[in-house]
C-alpha cells in the first residue's frame, strides 16, 4: 500500500473541531483537500501529520496553537475611530473588513467591538491562540514525489 510522504500531493477528507467540541471546517460533503505533504499548503501541525499514513487510514490529529495558527497577538488588535469608517456602513461585532497597510497589502479584520465613537478590529486568524483537532483520512495519493 502507498504510504503518503513529503513532497507527495494527496488528498484528505478532515473534520476541524475545538477542545469545547464545536466543529469549525469539514471537507465532507466536499471535494477532498488537496495540497502537497511538506510543501506549507496548511498548517504545520496537520501537514507533518499526513506523511507516513497509507491510502484509507483515517487518525485523529491534535495540533497545538503554535503549530496552527499561532498564538493570539494582541497587538494585532487596535480601536480605530468610527469616522475612519465608511459613514453609511453598518458596523457590527463579527463583521469582516479589509484594511490595506501603508506598503499596499491587504490585511483582513474582524470587528470585535463597536461603540459610538470607536471600533475594535482584530487583525488575528479567527483560530489564532486555539488548539486544534481533526478526524483526517487519507483519500488518495494523487502524485507521487
Amino acid at each position: 500500500m502507498a504510504e503518503a510522504k513529503s513532497g507527495d500531493t494527496v488528498r484528505i477528507h478532515y473534520t476541524g473541531t475545538l477542545n469545547d467540541g464545536s466543529m469549525f471546517d469539514s471537507s465532507q460533503g466536499r471535494q477532498p483537500l488537496e495540497f502537497t505533504v511538506g510543501a506549507g499548503q496548511i498548517i504545520p501541525g496537520l501537514d507533518r501529520e499526513i506523511a507516513g499514513m497509507n491510502v484509507g487510514d483515517s487518525r485523529a490529529v491534535q495540533v497545538p496553537a503554535a503549530e496552527a495558527y499561532g498564538d493570539h497577538d494582541p497587538q494585532k488588535v487596535q480601536v480605530v475611530p468610527r469616522s475612519a469608517m465608511p459613514q453609511e456602513m453598518e458596523i457590527t461585532p463579527g463583521m469582516q473588513l479589509q484594511a490595506r497597510t501603508p506598503n499596499g497589502e491587504t490585511v483582513p479584520l474582524i470587528v470585535t467591538k463597536v461603540e459610538p465613537e470607536e471600533v475594535t478590529v482584530d487583525a488575528n486568524h479567527p483560530l489564532a491562540g486555539q488548539d486544534l483537532n481533526f478526524a483526517v483520512e487519507l483519500v488518495e495519493i494523487v502524485k507521487a514525489a
